[in-house]
């Protein structure tokens, strides 16, 4: 999985444009993603990426970053799975710099800020 642009409209995924919020794993588009507001963000929404068994998982919150609930990141770090955000734009550039690493990565990429 390469992520080659993200623009307001579309992820560019390989050669597959997504016109939604998606979730990604270096070896799969696992689908789109609910646009749940990323304040009202749980552990619960993050089962089917959880059980990819990622190393790390990428939070793209949109054109900004927006900072997702403290008891979020206290899950992973519980799971002993590391948890960034940043913006859409960052997080599709390091989600290809890990999987081109061969980390187990996975993605979950706003489009906008919700």
């Amino acid at each position: 999985m390469v992520i080659r642009s993200v623009s307001e409209a579309a992820i560019l995924v390989n050669d597959k444009h997504h016109e939604t919020s998606i979730v990604l794993t270096a070896d799969d588009v696992l689908g789109a993603w609910n646009d749940t507001p990323i304040n009202e963000l749980r552990e619960g929404h993050f089962d089917n990426v959880l059980a990819t068994a990622p190393e790390i998982v990428l939070l793209g919150t949109g054109h900004s970053n927006v900072f997702a609930p403290r008891e979020l990141t206290f899950a992973f770090a519980r799971r002993g799975v590391g948890f960034e955000v940043m913006d859409t734009a960052a997080a599709s550039r390091t989600f290809n710099v890990l999987a081109s690493e061969g980390r187990k990565v996975a993605a979950v990429l706003y489009l906008s800020a919700q």
